[in-house]
């Protein structure tokens, strides 16, 4: 079952190769693009049934053992985000090939299919890496794949934005390369399997520093408060379904990567401070930012912001309960926070506009993407009986048995970042679905593209995506017992270290 941990990465890497060979023929791109998707998302679906029979699973590529290798490891958490993850990048695939327009016809599909295919690798890559170097290759690889969506039917605007992201992802890159290096000078190992077991014996000040740093670098990566500000300023400048993809997975990734390496090579006993203070600071600060703006993408993306918080509350927690939380919110945000872009691309198509200001009446004009909002953007704001509601009552009650007096009020900040995300909500569905469509506005402008079955599939993708949210509510028990055992696996690494120590297979 072992030879099942590198396809997740492979298939998509392989099929951004014969994309890129089959770069001027339209038809085959769009028939390869999602079969390739579609290869990844079987292949980490069954690496996850794997993983759930056998426990951690874990390669040596190239027949060197760790921890001189590469090291690709499957464990609960990482499959789990690999499945979800791969389905949303398949579903956003599909909504692409339904929509025709801006990169994914003409000349442009050339570069829409192997660049997307390529991120995907990436992604998947993340979730994999076993050691500190893949992971910056990993994320060097979506850093590069990311420019060239962001920067697709390039404009003025766009172009600038895509200059802000790559900066800040360089300055992120330099620091994380800076990081590692000092971090093998100080154990003689980037193996996180390995560091877990030469870390504890360093200094403590020289613990602390190295800590920081990584919480720096994917702080950055993570837009985390105050480290945020590049991300509302380049996400929505994107086409949407790209920022969709940016939204859903690459803050995530960062995510992930500080949770992996902050319980296995950075573990501690109690919460930490800095943490709990960062992530209500990103809380407030990231829902009151979508309160302030006019654009939906631009709410969407502060709200983005915040809402990295409540997984930053989770870990900060460092127990089993806080964890768990975290991972049941990664779940549930990177199908809600892509589905409410997909929609939000609807509505562009319906009426050209994503302004506030502008916008009004859509209620009447489509029920169906009025259903197709109200759904997400409830879950987002934490509704019962939503995926959000029960990802943030995990969070409130691992906070609240904490303990502890800072965590206690981290909860309560937690709750009106809730509410704050709620009016959100609320103001783009009473300005824009209920609210008469301003006697100002524009008609939409008619795309050749948009062919009624291409509109059938947008609004299929998009519905599927709608009811997997529901479904993460409906199935929250199992999902909640895989999630609780990722987290004891986090919390005491023992499993992880054993499967890429000695376990591991050339």
């Amino acid at each position: 079952m072992n030879v099942l941990v590198p396809l997740p990465f492979a298939l998509p890497l392989l099929g951004a190769a014969l994309a890129m060979i089959a770069r001027r023929r339209g038809t085959w791109l769009r028939v390869l693009g999602p079969l390739a998707a579609a290869s990844s998302v079987a292949a980490s679906a069954a690496l996850l049934a794997a993983v759930a029979r056998d426990g951690v699973l874990a390669v040596q590529m190239g027949g060197w053992a760790a921890p001189l290798g590469i090291t690709l490891v499957a464990d609960r958490l990482s499959v789990l985000l690999l499945v979800v993850s791969g389905t949303v990048l398949l579903a956003i695939m599909l909504h692409a090939v339904g929509e025709g327009a801006g990169g994914t016809d003409g000349h442009e599909a050339g570069v829409f299919y192997p660049a997307y295919l390529t991120l995907t690798a990436g992604v998947s890559l993340v979730f994999l890496a076993g050691d500190l170097f893949n992971l910056f290759v990993a994320f060097e690889v979506m850093l590069a794949s990311s420019y060239v969506l962001m920067t697709l039917t390039p404009t003025a605007e766009r172009v600038r934005a895509g200059m802000t992201y790559t900066v800040v992802s360089l300055t992120s890159s330099i620091l994380f390369l800076t990081s590692l290096g000092l971090t093998y000078a100080a154990a003689g190992t980037v193996n996180l399997a390995d560091l877990s077991t030469r870390v504890p014996d360093l200094p403590g000040a020289t613990r602390t520093a190295l800590g920081l740093l990584f919480l720096v670098v994917f702080g950055i990566k993570g837009a985390i408060v105050p480290m945020h500000m590049w991300l509302p300023d380049s996400y929505p400048v994107a086409l949407t379904k790209i920022t969709a993809v940016f939204a859903a997975l690459l803050t995530k990734a960062a995510v992930y990567s500080l949770i992996r390496v902050e319980t296995l090579v950075f573990p501690r006993e109690h919460g930490s401070w800095v943490m709990l203070v960062l992530a209500a600071g990103t809380i407030i600060i990231g829902t009151l930012g979508a309160l302030t703006h006019d654009d939906i993408h631009r709410v969407f993306s502060f709200i983005l912001v915040g809402h990295i918080g409540y997984m930053l509350f989770g870990l900060a927690l460092f127990d089993v309960a806080g964890l768990t939380g975290a991972i049941l919110y990664l779940v549930h945000h990177i199908v809600v926070q892509a589905t409410l872009f997909l929609v939000s691309d609807l509505i562009q198509g319906h009426t050209g506009e994503t302004s506030l200001h502008r916008l009004g009446g859509l209620a009447g004009l489509s029920a169906f993407i009025s259903v197709l909002f109200f759904i997400p953007a409830m879950s987002v704001s934490g509704v019962p009986p939503t995926s959000g509601f029960v990802a943030k009552l995990a969070l409130f009650q691992a906070g609240v048995a904490s303990g502890s007096v800072l965590a206690y009020a981290v909860t309560g900040v937690a709750v009106v970042g809730s509410v704050l995300t709620l009016m959100a909500m609320s103001r783009i569905w009473t300005l824009g679905f209920w609210r008469a469509r301003p006697e100002d506005a524009q008609e939409p402008p008619k795309s050749e593209s948009y062919t009624r079955g291409g509109v059938r599939l947008m609004q299929s993708v998009t519905a599927v995506l709608v009811v997997a949210g529901l479904l993460i509510a409906a199935f929250a028990g199992p999902l909640a017992s895989w999630s609780r055992h990722a987290a004891s696996d986090l919390v005491s690494g023992d499993d992880y270290r054993n499967a890429v120590l000695d376990g591991g297979t050339p």
